[in-house]
């Protein structure tokens, strides 16, 4: 008789995981017809780190088609073997692929050359695609990825129209983009008509990985499938909702990019704003793309906005300074290479923002982002109000601590409620948690954030995509803030530190203090 298999244990059959949890409805996502994955910019930093680990896990999981290839496109001078040697590093470096699973892999990964501005380099490469497919049996579902400068998105576009690729007539033809989507309202527009002249809305999916991480896509699930969150998920009982991605790290080697764009582009216009939505959206009728993305539009479009005095009221900007992070000085921000000695970007932002719609009236929501931070930390807290009457307050006062709900993303990813018991021993109240850590008792197949936004893209879910509904709605609310330029405004923080003190109204709903 053969062992019954361990709880929580995946059993692999014909390489497609069995669901862990009999007793619970899960679905395993897999790709079932021959795709092509094109990747632009494929000699970069994003493809060796992010995507080409990811397409290895896709593999190894079961979760690709038996038949797909992937195709490497930059300027660089490569051919297909040293191609090949460059992607094995990537993933050895970045993932894993069990022993024997390389010499499987390779020989679905080709290189060509292309010059993003020469229309002649895209009509040889839709030949070369044409090619391959036919000889393969691969057909025309085609993704193009584009792991490049958001200034080459164009280019791009448009040759890959001149060059057919853009229809389709013998499949999907896919556009992928990462952020940010313009600089602003205004170039926003610009990039959506250059886009959308080319391709149609659903063939353009705009990636934001931090909608494809575990315990963001949790926020759903722990809202509207839990009986005791929903009821009080609103203005009667939530005092406030703090929303907090930060950094340890500087600009490391992005620092020609993030002083172009800073913590606002960077940050709030597309990882935060999504964060937000999360938290406010109101359920859909159904967890289908469309109707998703439409609530999350409704939240965008409610979202107070900010006049002059709401700007120097609820924003603080600042910059870090040297400092000593992670045991080591760090230098500031004005001295990292390839920063300009006068920059006023600012590397840090805290906000409160409203939602003005029936729900969340009245409730603040407080959001916290920057580099050179204490420690690296993504966090929602929803804080709930107190109860209204204290039977307690002969013994214990008049305070009682209030029920705080809390979402850690990372590094450490758990779910924690904090509520009021009595202690052992004397009439004493004390605050205790209960904690669930998210992978604790599970053991079967997980998806990076990038793994499961390639699969998505490939299965045409556009859920955990932007739409540019949303994008323009999202830059429109923050444009006051980034015309604030007055160096006055912009407060320096010490790096290592959590941030400048005059954010100190804000960091305090996090549990934090200033510098």
């Amino acid at each position: 008789m053969a062992d019954a298999p361990t709880p929580g244990v995946a059993e692999v059959v014909l390489g497609r995981p069995k669901n862990p949890f009999p007793e619970a409805a899960c679905r395993f996502d897999a790709v079932e017809e021959p795709v092509t994955i094109i990747i632009f910019g494929v000699t970069g930093d994003l493809a060796g780190r992010m995507l080409m680990p990811a397409l290895a896990a896709l593999y190894e999981g079961g979760n690709l088609s038996e038949n797909f290839a992937v195709v490497g496109a930059s300027r660089t001078d490569l051919n297909d073997d040293s191609f090949r040697e460059r992607m094995r590093q990537s993933i050895e470096t970045h993932g894993s692929l069990p022993p024997g699973q390389w010499e499987k892999l390779a020989p679905r990964l080709t290189y060509r050359q292309v010059h993003y501005d020469d229309p002649a380099s895209f009509a040889m490469l839709a030949e070369y695609l044409d090619g391959m497919c036919e000889a393969s049996g691969l057909g025309g579902n085609r993704v193009f990825y584009l792991a490049v400068p958001p200034t080459a998105y164009e280019d791009i576009a448009v040759n890959l129209a001149k060059a057919g690729l853009a229809e389709e007539t013998k499949g999907y033809s896919r556009l992928v983009i990462e952020k940010p989507f313009g600089h602003d309202l205004a170039t926003a527009r610009v990039l959506e008509q250059a886009l959308h002249t080319r391709f149609s809305e659903h063939q353009i999916f705009r990636i934001d990985h931090y909608l494809a991480k575990e315990t963001v896509q949790n926020i759903l699930m722990l809202r509207f499938a839990n009986a005791i969150f929903e009821p009080v998920w609103n203005r009667r009982y939530v005092d406030y909702v703090s929303i907090m991605a930060a950094e340890s790290i500087g600009v490391e080697h992005r620092a020609s990019y993030y002083d172009h764009f800073g913590v606002l582009r960077d940050m709030f216009q597309n990882h935060m704003m999504q964060l937000l939505s999360l938290c406010a959206i109101e359920p859909p009728s159904l967890f289908e793309a469309e109707l998703v993305r439409d609530e999350k539009t409704k939240v965008f479009r409610a979202l107070r906005p900010f006049n002059e005095h709401d700007l120097r009221e609820n924003l603080v900007l600042g910059q870090y300074a040297s400092g000593v992070a992670g045991g080591e000085r760090a230098p500031a921000y004005l001295d990292e290479e390839g920063v300009p000695g006068d920059s006023s970007t600012p590397t840090f932002a805290a906000m409160k923002v409203y939602v003005d719609n029936w729900r969340w009236q009245g409730v603040p929501f407080y959001m916290v982002s920057g580099k050179r931070l204490a420690a690296k930390r993504t966090e929602i807290a929803v804080q709930f109000k107190p109860v209204p009457y204290s039977m307690f307050r002969e013994i214990f006062g008049d305070h009682i601590k209030a029920n705080r709900l809390t979402l850690r993303i990372q590094p450490d990813e758990q779910v924690s409620l904090t509520f009021q018991a009595k202690a052992p021993g004397p009439m004493c109240l004390r605050s205790v948690t209960m904690n669930f850590n998210y992978y604790q008792g599970y053991e079967g197949p997980s998806l990076s954030a990038y793994a499961k936004v390639l699969l998505d893209c490939m299965l045409g879910d556009q859920t955990l995509f932007w739409r540019q509904d949303g994008v323009e709605l999202c830059w429109k609310f923050l444009a006051p803030m980034l015309g604030e330029t007055d160096p006055d405004r912009l407060f320096l923080y010490k790096a290592g530190s959590w941030g400048p003190q005059e954010a100190g109204k804000f960091l305090k709903v996090h549990g934090l203090a200033a510098s």
